[in-house]
């Protein structure tokens, strides 16, 4: 079963890896962690140090406003295609 670590826990180790002076492998072993998931961490981290550990169904602002515009855009193609169709009914009914 795999461990679930907190995004406080993660910032920590993350922290701790490069400020305390003492190796990856060290810091890793202490926090009870695997090493190649402390180096996953921090790879995150260096990615984006203001929103390193997004997860749990949440995106990053700009993958969230490209999924929210996506759907407008659906929502905005199919109200369009209705109104064509009403447009088509509401034409032939006057001929």
């Amino acid at each position: 079963m795999t461990q679930k670590y907190d995004k406080e826990f993660k910032l920590h180790a993350v922290q701790l890896a490069l400020e305390s002076g003492k190796t990856t492998s060290q810091v890793a072993r202490e926090l009870g962690v695997s090493q190649k998931t402390l180096y996953g961490w921090m790879s995150k981290y260096k990615e984006d140090p203001s929103a390193p550990f997004v997860g749990s169904g949440n995106l990053r602002s700009e993958a969230q406003t490209i999924r929210d515009l996506e759907r407008e855009l659906r929502d905005l193609r199919e109200e369009n295609a209705i109104l064509k169709k009403a447009m088509c009914i509401f034409t032939n009914d006057r001929k």
